[in-house]
């Protein structure tokens, strides 16, 4: 059986002047190597396929696979990272993970939050800001959290994104929408502990394998660059068991809310009133064997790299109905 690898390898765009912030949701290669390394143990073939234009090229050229695995983000637009699921379906070309409709609801967290609370799950309550002038609307209690509509990995959360004044809601409001060129979601701040779980599965197969606290140095957000050198500014530890229940019973909820996948991560928080909230959807959670969150939180489940893989892979494999 062969497998494709699609993704956005970070070197590659920076090699062509992107930034590092522009990057910042791209891959390593170390983490094309450990997924290979994974497959290969499943007794698979791989071929490195690469971002979205490559796979273009690859079909063009007329290459299938039986199997692709996506962890592509994509560029632009707030439809980015379901392009390559989109362009995979017209060819009929099974993939693992979410599909194109999936991947732009939960990459939109105002469209996410939405489904999420249509459920009964609890989220803070916000609005969208799509200009500037839209904070005269604004009723919400303050201190209020404020962060880009579609972005991830933390880009555009910094020590600032704590609203405590309608002049500094006006003024991060404007800067986000210049700087990342979309809306800004503000919610009522979530003070409490904040945890990000991992899950399995789709649909009735979905299941809550564990998760983590994350607690940030000086209580502050866990940010963009927080997250570039985590080891420095964050502590990650395994879900109490007082805890535990309650958060994997939300982000499954949410999970199955939004229609989520064979794998992915929920991130969640507690309010003021010590209930836990939905945060956002992660369906294309980032899979580096070291530094991303789903595979340390698996690990404190006894779930080895390769198992992770293994576990993902044999679930899209059951949606397709395939065999090895």
């Amino acid at each position: 059986m062969k497998v494709g690898l699609t993704f956005d390898l970070r070197s590659w765009y920076l090699d062509r002047g992107f930034s590092m912030e522009d990057t910042a949701e791209f891959d390593q290669e170390s983490t094309i190597t450990g997924i290979k390394n994974a497959l290969h143990g499943m007794g698979f073939e791989t071929e490195e396929i690469g971002n979205i234009f490559q796979l273009v090229e690859a079909l063009q050229k007329g290459k299938k696979w039986d199997l692709v695995f996506n962890i592509a983000e994509g560029l632009y637009g707030d439809g980015r990272e379901s392009v390559v699921p989109a362009l995979l379906d017209q060819y009929k070309i099974p993939y693992v993970f979410s599909g194109p409709l999936v991947l732009g609801v939960s990459l939109n967290k105002y469209l996410g939050r939405i489904i999420v609370s249509s459920a009964g799950v609890p989220v803070s309550p916000g609005m969208l800001i799509t200009r500037p002038e839209d904070v005269d609307r604004c009723r919400l209690e303050y201190p209020l959290f404020i962060k880009p509509v579609s972005e991830g990995t933390g880009k555009g959360i910094t020590d600032k994104s704590i609203l405590r004044s309608l002049s500094e809601l006006k003024d991060t409001a404007g800067y986000l929408i210049k700087r990342f060129e979309q809306p800004a979601l503000v919610e009522e701040y979530l003070p409490g502990r904040e945890f990000t779980v991992g899950i399995l599965g789709s649909g009735e197969d979905a299941y809550a394998i564990g998760g983590m606290e994350i607690i940030c140095s000086d209580d502050l957000p866990y940010s963009y660059e927080y997250k570039e050198n985590y080891e420095d500014f964050c502590r990650y530890k395994p879900l109490d068991k007082d805890i535990a229940g309650e958060a994997k019973d939300v982000a499954l909820r949410a999970w199955k809310a939004i229609g989520g996948l064979d794998g992915g991560r929920v991130d969640v928080k507690t309010d003021r009133h010590g209930r836990i909230c939905f945060i956002e959807a992660n369906p294309l959670a980032g899979l580096n064997p070291v530094d991303s969150d789903l595979p340390i939180l698996a690990r404190y489940e006894g779930i080895e790299y390769n198992e992770l893989i293994e576990r993902i892979v044999k679930s899209a494999m059951k949606r397709y109905n395939l065999r090895a």
